[in-house]
């Protein structure tokens, strides 16, 4: 009976508790014009009760529990504004709410063009965060994007293939290296603004996600603000000159929405000499809601852009040429022109359906394909002519400006002695010109009696075709509880090859590899070699022109199949989630030629590799009050490795990476936030591992050889495999933002790091000669990982004036960046001749020294941003944004990397005891003072 009476009890009293609810009602208008606000989102935290205001600004929201609740309301376009309300039972009504203009928008709006610059891809790490950082609002990562991107900052340590971008629900980061290529949709600013930013592995609705979060932007035609507007931007750093304009219709009463826009962005040279620009955008949405259920939303958009590249530098070219130097370019007919050039044009088309299966739950349907050309375009000089007995001879020397014959240390660092004399004449050579001489090119081609080209203009093709599917469901089960799934499936034929751009002056150009050595095969002959130098053996001694494919053609082709599901608990005190994923990824390489050096290793199909993949993520947030709040969330992750770390050579065999396997991730986080009415701030801990990584690095080298050593005479293109890399990370994080005034906000961030290598993986090399060398250990272990500055600390002001102008200014400080280590000094390679045994001469300590990982100087910048908007007849806007990056001109260095030419303990003590090493470190710079204008007018 006791039982029976509690039970009941229990039961009454959970129906009150449930019963405690009532109505909040009010408007929201914008407090410069008292105008009501449409279609802004209005959430009770910590439940799942959200609406949307009316054409009038009004909003109803039933069943809001009673006691302390807080109400979250945001629009595009304005502040965010947190009440923190006591709901009573009988209801309330709030009347107006007032949103303040965002008079920052256009800082957001520019980010991407702030740091566009930092869009390399020469595995240096500078990996921009400003993208997938946009749609936050959180102090420490604006921080992050705005500040301490210039410096190649890693959020966490971790590179963007940690993090996951979305258009409209469909994942865009790429199979070949896991990162999203941004520039597919750069200058698109006006119609990418609508983002879903997830921090970490936080809940997203779209997708499992990655360790620094997961951006879903939001392409729905009726979605957008109605309206034109239109953009001019001036700058000094990746481009000189940007021209916007977007035309949204909004929905209409049709049920159609449309939005287009065309974006132009151009430059003779940004910062760096030669590096060009020239790009333009054009995007387009059209919509149609057939009812309140269904809609259907096609989009399409294509970023064509072209621009020239940037090298990194010695200290000793730096020395000479300062922090502006570029050796990829030269003078041809009075104009600059270089060498190095990217070229992406990859239109996107997706077709998506919303269908609204009740007022709680939805399902979204996704289609899309990309399609078209990436081209990174150099100069090969192995051209080649035929002698009289038909074989391939010549072959052009280097043509690079900074190719170590060429400098001054070269001539200091002979054996025999300085050569003084030919040191200076160097010196002054490289001072006066010291850029690539396009005349000598095309006179070495014509200098000859066949039409043959010594040296020729080529594009590195990769032409990808990828099909997407995916569907996404969401359902609020109840006001407390979502459940949120997934079914992804991705099919990927990637084509990559060599095409001639150019021949210089030139009619042919001879389709063979003059540097392959047939040093693999025993008691090769002079057939052999011939068979050695082929680039296809289905077609010898091949000529080509201009628009021919030559020395390599294959293709990848991969299928994705990914399946997620998470659950949101949303509660007055506490709020979880739980959240999974699988995955199966197949690989399957296609040789179309057959080459030389890998006879039966090259043509047709290789071997089919599937890996399979998994997710398991969970976090808890603990609200002490509304105003303190306690957030955990972990995460442990198995993934496929992306397809640039899965085949060691591709361009060349079918040879895949020894031992390659899923990568291992871990990842744990720990939160207090303070959210009072005028002191924001969040700190952070945080701790992931990465294991069983791999990682390629491809390069020239000189002395090196595959038998008990890698030293020798013999000159090799190199294919460097790590394998078995652990990394880990661990640090905190810290931002916050005080208003000490109405008008006067005083900001903060810092970040702490530590990012080592964990162990001593394994390491081997292979040559285009199809050699292969023993394996060795690479001892890494408690090395720094480079990840740019490892502590990054900024403090700073706003002024928000009244009369809606703002100015700000951040002092920012970096320090405990370092070098990337080369691995193959730190093999016993290092210390061994060639019959294995230590050098007689070898010296422990001396060798610590010369293995010391290099340490950057600390440094600190200063930047300024500021703006003004005008509203003229509560219709039209005039907005102008400017910015200064790096105010007093510092001089710094962001990243760089050893040059594994001295593998050993004798030649890098030779070369480190000289004034200037011949093959020191190469370095990137950060630029000195940069500037951003922007100025806009909307209606």
């Amino acid at each position: 009976m006791k039982k029976r009476l509690a039970f009941l009890l229990l039961t009454l009293f959970t129906t009150i508790v449930f019963a405690q609810s009532g109505v909040l009602t009010g408007t929201v208008v914008d407090s410069q014009g008292k105008e009501p606000l449409p279609s802004v989102s209005v959430t009770v935290e910590g439940t799942t009760l959200s609406v949307s205001t009316n054409e009038n600004g009004t909003f109803t929201i039933n069943d809001v529990p009673t006691g302390e609740v807080v109400l979250v309301i945001s629009t595009e376009g304005f502040l965010v504004n947190t009440l923190t309300i006591k709901m009573p039972e009988q209801g309330l009504d709030l009347g107006m709410v007032f949103l303040e203009k965002d008079l920052k928008e256009e800082q957001a709006n520019n980010l991407i063009s702030l740091t566009e610059s930092n869009l390399t891809d020469e595995g240096n790490g500078a990996d921009v965060t400003s993208g997938i950082l946009q749609a936050s609002r959180d102090t420490y990562l604006n921080a992050a994007a705005f500040d301490f991107s210039p410096s190649f900052f890693r959020v966490r340590g971790l590179n963007t293939d940690h993090g996951k971008v979305l258009l409209n629900g469909i994942e865009m980061n790429k199979l070949y290296n896991g990162r999203p290529l941004w520039t597919n949709w750069g200058g698109l600013n006006d119609v990418t603004r609508d983002q879903e930013f997830s921090n970490g592995l936080t809940p997203s609705n779209y997708s499992f996600g990655g360790l620094i979060g997961t951006t879903n932007i939001n392409l729905r035609a009726s979605k957008y603000r109605p309206g034109v507007r239109v953009a001019y931007s001036n700058s000094n750093r990746s481009y000189a000159n940007r021209a916007m304009a977007t035309y949204s219709s909004g929905l209409m009463e049709s049920g159609w929405a449309y939005t287009v826009a065309a974006t132009r962005r151009w430059g003779n040279e940004g910062f760096n000499q030669g590096t060009f620009y020239n790009a333009n955008s054009f995007f387009t949405a059209v919509e149609y809601q057939f009812n309140d259920k269904h809609s259907l939303n096609f989009t399409a958009m294509y970023a064509p852009n072209r621009r020239g590249k940037s090298s990194p530098n010695t200290q000793e070219v730096f020395d000479l040429k300062g922090i502006d130097y570029n050796e990829y370019w030269g003078y041809q007919d009075g104009e600059k022109r270089n060498s190095r050039v990217k070229d992406v044009q990859e239109p996107i088309f997706m077709l998506n359906h919303y269908w609204n299966i009740s007022e709680n739950t939805s399902l979204n349907t996704n289609v899309a394909y990309q399609f078209g050309k990436i081209g990174n375009s150099r100069i090969d000089y192995n051209g080649s002519r035929l002698n009289e007995e038909g074989i391939p001879v010549g072959g052009g020397s280097n043509p690079s400006p900074t190719y170590y014959q060429k400098l001054p240390s070269f001539w200091l660092g002979l054996d025999e002695g300085p050569n003084y004399t030919r040191a200076y004449l160097a010196e002054q050579e490289f001072l006066n010109n010291g850029q690539i001489n396009w005349n000598d090119l095309y006179a070495s081609n014509y200098n000859h009696d066949e039409p043959y080209s010594s040296y020729v203009l080529y594009e590195d093709r990769t032409d990808d075709k990828l099909f997407t599917a995916n569907t996404i469901f969401k359902s609020d089960i109840s006001e407390n509880i979502i459940l949120n799934a997934s079914a992804t499936y991705k099919h990927l034929k990637s084509e990559n090859f060599a095409e001639v751009i150019d021949l210089l002056g030139g009619k042919y150009y001879l389709d063979v590899d003059t540097y392959a050595e047939s040093g693999h095969i025993e008691n090769p002959d002079e057939s052999d070699y011939l068979d050695v130098i082929q680039n296809n053996l289905l077609n010898r001694n091949r000529t080509v022109a201009q628009g021919d494919k030559f020395k390599y053609n294959y293709n990848i082709y991969s299928d994705v199949v990914e399946a997620f599901t998470q659950v949101q608990f949303k509660y007055n005190k506490v709020d979880f989630y739980i959240g999974s994923n699988v995955t199966q990824t197949t690989y399957q390489r296609e040789g179309l030629y057959q080459t030389g050096t890998f006879l039966d290793n090259s043509l047709g199909k290789g071997e089919k590799l599937t890996f399979n993949g998994y997710g398991a993520k969970g976090g808890l947030t603990y609200k002490i009050t509304g105003r303190h709040l306690l957030d955990f969330n972990a995460g442990y992750i198995k993934r496929a490795p992306n397809i640039r770390n899965t085949y060691s050579n591709a361009r060349e065999n079918q040879n895949i990476v020894d031992g390659i396997k899923e990568e291992l991730i871990t990842s744990f986080d720990f939160s207090y936030i303070l959210r009072l009415p005028k002191v924001k701030a969040r700190l952070t801990g945080y701790y992931n591992t990465i294991e069983d990584a791999s990682e390629i690095s491809f390069y020239y080298a000189e002395g090196v050889s595959f038998s008990t050593t890698v030293q020798s005479d013999s000159n090799a293109f190199i294919q460097e495999v790590l394998t078995d890399i652990d990394t880990r990370n661990i640090g905190a994080e810290i931002g916050i933002e005080a208003q000490v005034t109405p008008t006067i906000k005083l900001k903060g961030a810092g970040s702490f790091m530590e990012s080592v290598y964990k162990n001593n993986p394994s390491l081997y090399l292979t040559d285009d000669s199809g050699n292969k060398s023993q394996t060795y250990i690479s001892y890494l272990k408690n090395y720094k990982v480079a990840t740019g500055p490892q502590r990054a600390f900024s403090a700073g002001f706003e002024y928000n004036d009244p009369d809606y102008w703002w100015i700000g200014a951040t002092a920012n400080f970096f320090s405990n960046a370092y070098i990337d280590v080369s691995p193959l000094p730190r093999t016993s390679n290092f210390y061994t001749n060639n019959d294995g045994q230590v050098y007689n001469d070898y010296d422990a300590t001396i060798a610590e020294e010369l293995l010391k990982q290099e340490k950057f100087n600390s440094y600190m910048t200063v930047n300024l941003i500021g703006g003004k908007s005008w509203r003229i007849n509560y219709k039209y806007y005039i907005g102008f944004f400017a910015s200064i990056n790096n105010l007093f001109n510092e001089e710094y260095k962001t990243g760089g990397f050893e040059q594994g030419r001295n593998a050993n303990y004798r030649s890098l003590k030779e070369d480190k005891a000289r004034s200037t090493p011949i093959f020191g470190s190469k370095y990137w710079y950060g630029y000195g003072t940069t500037y951003f204008l922007n100025v806009y007018f909307r209606f």
